[in-house]
């Protein structure tokens, strides 16, 4: 799941003065006027079930695949390093393209151009489930995850402009809820599906259900008020923005957090799969992607650890969100499927727990260009997921499920010191 975080506005509207009893709530931002969505409106409503519909469909979409790694594998007669590259390709594209179309995205509509990612994002999908070679699924979707970028970039910068801020957080729930909902969604809906049909025809289901989302978001997403496109692009602006907050120690601290994070999280999802589909487990196709419903535990635990941040700190509830993850992996290692199944909901709620704590620090970390250290941290966050996803494959393939618990409880200490280190009272990130 993306973090809660703008990447591509940086602008900050004074609520002080909505203009009561009218549709809109109507400020001042400099010379120009700034027209609000105001809740209890039609328009809030509807951008809220927007967003929820394009948080839905981008974020199934790119996680659709993880149950199917080992349908991949027998269909294709490949490794399961190599089918990991269906999840991991589209992820690494994803990356690079969100710091692209954070870039970019001040020139071109908002709306327009989520439409059009989730759209071309649908149409890949499609292409994969049809194309018969395993090298052209995996171009479509590297192509899928390029297009995907369209999304994250541009929805946080929408909701910013648009929404009155009084009302910001319940809508910017709304588009998470619907991130969280299509990525647990998508991986089980295609483990049942491809149950009772096959993968190719699960895909093309959901593509089609994604499809449908697009054009529901279209019709229901108010137009932009207070957008006004940029005459130019200032390469120059944007390079001088990244390398300031690669400059800055503790954004990088956090960017590497990121990177750990989701490294766990999808390589123990990834492998997960292939253990439990063979002995002396051998559970059916639907029975595997029922894992993905420890979601909820990560999203209810995401939910409160901004409560418990405020009360402890963010250092202390970040080192227990890790600590949770070794735990988690720890009893994986148990041969008892209820233990594997309760330690796979451990690492999911350590991990929400961190990603909701890191994601939260680095706008306040970043002071000025928040958008640019936003979109490294993306960056880093879906490289952790493309990279060290398909890296696990050689661990599985030569020692097993001991081998994949190694590197991610590995990693789970590293995250430990990681957040141990740096000034303790750093602004947003204690």
């Amino acid at each position: 799941m993306s973090p809660p975080v703008a990447v591509a506005s940086d602008a900050v509207f004074d609520p002080s003065s909505p203009v009561s009893g009218s549709m809109f709530a109507r400020e001042e931002q400099g010379s120009r006027a700034a027209v609000w969505i105001r809740r209890g409106t039609p328009e809030y409503r509807h951008a809220g079930l927007a967003l929820f519909l394009v948080g839905f469909a981008s974020f199934s979409l790119a996680y659709c695949v993880q149950p199917l790694l080992p349908a991949f594998a027998k269909s294709f007669a490949i490794t399961p390093a190599e089918s990991s590259l269906a999840l991991s390709l589209t992820t690494g594209m994803l990356a690079f393209s969100i710091v692209l179309a954070g870039a970019f995205s001040q020139m071109l509509g908002r709306r327009e151009l989520m439409f059009a990612s989730m759209t071309l994002a649908a149409a890949l999908n499609i292409v994969a489930a049809m194309v018969p070679s395993w090298h052209g699924l995996l171009v479509a979707r590297a192509l899928e995850g390029f297009v995907l970028g369209g999304v994250p970039a541009v929805a946080m910068a929408y909701l910013a402009e648009e929404i009155e801020p009084g009302h910001l957080g319940k809508m910017m729930g709304l588009y998470v809820g619907g991130t969280a909902f299509g990525a647990m969604t998508g991986r089980v809906g295609m483990g049942l599906m491809t149950e009772f049909t096959s993968w190719r025809a699960a895909l093309f289901v959901l593509s089609a259900l994604c499809l449908v989302s697009a054009i529901g978001f279209l019709l229901l997403l108010p137009r932009s008020r207070n957008f006004e496109p940029e005459r130019g692009f200032r390469p120059g602006f944007h390079v001088a923005a990244w390398l300031l907050h690669l400059r800055n120690v503790g954004l990088v601290r956090l960017y590497a957090l990121g990177f750990v994070l989701t490294s766990i999280f999808v390589t123990l999802f990834n492998y997960a799969t292939f253990r439990l589909s063979g002995a002396p487990y051998n559970l059916s196709q639907t029975a595997v992607s029922m894992i993905f419903l420890a979601f909820g535990f990560g999203i209810v635990s995401s939910s409160v650890a901004g409560g418990f941040a405020d009360r402890f700190g963010r250092r202390p509830l970040l080192i227990a969100g890790f600590l949770i993850i070794l735990a988690g992996v720890a009893l994986t290692l148990i041969e008892s499927l209820v233990a594997i199944g309760a330690g796979i909901a451990l690492v999911t709620t350590g991990f929400f727990i961190g990603h909701s704590v890191v994601s939260g620090s680095v706008g306040p970390l970043a002071g000025v260009s928040k958008g640019h250290a936003a979109s490294l941290y993306l960056l880093f966050y879906y490289m952790g997921s493309s990279i060290t996803g398909s890296v696990g494959g050689w661990f599985w393939q030569h020692g097993g499920w001991g081998y994949v618990a190694a590197l991610t409880g590995t990693l789970a200490l590293a995250g430990v010191v990681l957040s141990s280190i740096g000034p303790r009272r750093a602004k947003g990130a204690g």
